[in-house]
């Protein structure tokens, strides 16, 4: 029996890229075999900022599920479900809302980013956002959570909140979670911009490999990925290259070779030669992902009925749970 939970979840804000599959899903494949694992697709966020019309919300969940298999995660091992369809995410979420001060809230980076310019025309949603997010957590009593550094400020409040809740009723009842930090040189950044993330909201189709795309798409939108006038692939100066940085570290990640190696290899050839080694090694990873996915989409009551088993196995847990945290806070039930 593994005793230890693991938690993760991506928002179906989109189709899922190359940075969603190598700075998540490919290290969640090895946890499966190691933790309980829960793997959500998390909707909920993904309704705090931008809307998407109903039908391609719907649409992106089953391409999110459809993902998660054919990436590697396996419905056996893991428990795959959309946050939505556990009624306990956003009940914690309100019951949490109540332990967490505001001022901590006030601090998190990210809503400052999302929410531009115009703060007060933000959801409140979206200033809530890491509240949910430690109820998705703190729900399933999870012990692990894989995050990248974007999320570690959000980790270290789920933390807080849960410290804050167990002093204040004097119980060791939620599990405070450990951030299992994921590989750094896995954060993939944009085609377009070097010193961003790769981004499924990026309005530029050409700032991102999909896991959908043809072979002669991610062809071209690698031979147009922004690199600079430089030449060659001398290791100490990709420091101030970021864009060329990020595709000689896609190259590193996908081919198990490191950076000094890659570098070494592509210095006796030109960024034209270097490109089209790179779309080759990108196809031979994401072809066979989209033909899975391809194939999994083409029977969907099938994605339903492995989403609809994995939120029973998951609101199982999730209905005992908040009984028990109704307890404590004193509901009568």
């Amino acid at each position: 029996m593994k005793d230890s939970i693991v938690f993760s979840g991506i928002q179906p804000s989109g189709i899922l890229h190359l940075g969603n599959y190598l700075g998540a899903i490919k290290q969640w494949i090895d946890l499966q075999n190691k933790y309980e694992s829960l793997f959500c697709i998390v909707d909920l966020h993904a309704i705090t900022a931008n809307k998407l019309p109903a039908s391609e919300l719907k649409s992106n969940i089953l391409k999110t599920a459809a993902a998660y298999i054919a990436c590697g995660i396996d419905p056996e091992k893991s428990i795959i479900f959309s946050q939505s369809t556990v009624s306990g995410h956003a009940e914690l979420g309100w019951l949490l809302g109540c332990y967490t001060p505001v001022g901590w809230l006030s601090r998190m980076t990210q809503f400052k980013d999302k929410a531009g310019s115009d703060k007060q025309k933000a959801s409140l949603g979206l200033y809530s956002y890491p509240v949910l997010m430690a109820a998705d957590i703190l729900l399933y009593k999870t012990k692990y959570v894989p995050v990248g550094d974007d999320q570690k400020q959000h980790l270290e409040l789920t933390r807080d909140v849960a410290l804050t809740f167990n002093n204040h009723y004097k119980l060791n009842y939620f599990v405070v979670p450990e951030i299992l930090v994921l590989d750094h040189a896995s954060r993939i950044m944009s085609l377009r911009d070097g010193t961003s993330k790769m981004s499924k909201s990026d309005p530029s189709e050409y700032s991102r490999i999909s896991l959908d795309d043809t072979d002669d798409f991610i062809a071209k939108k690698i031979e147009k990925a922004k690199t600079d006038s430089m030449l060659g692939f001398y290791f100490p100066t990709l420091k101030c290259r970021p864009e060329v940085s990020n595709l000689i570290n896609i190259y590193s990640v996908l081919s198990s070779l490191d950076v000094e190696r890659v570098c070494e290899e592509m210095n006796k050839h030109d960024m034209r030669h270097f490109k089209k080694e790179l779309a080759d090694l990108i196809i031979s990873v994401v072809s066979p992902i989209r033909e899975k996915m391809r194939d999994l989409l083409k029977d969907q009551s099938h994605l339903h009925e492995m989403l609809k088993k994995g939120t029973e196995k998951a609101a199982e847990i999730a209905n005992h749970n908040i009984k028990e945290i109704k307890d404590i806070i004193g509901f009568i039930q």
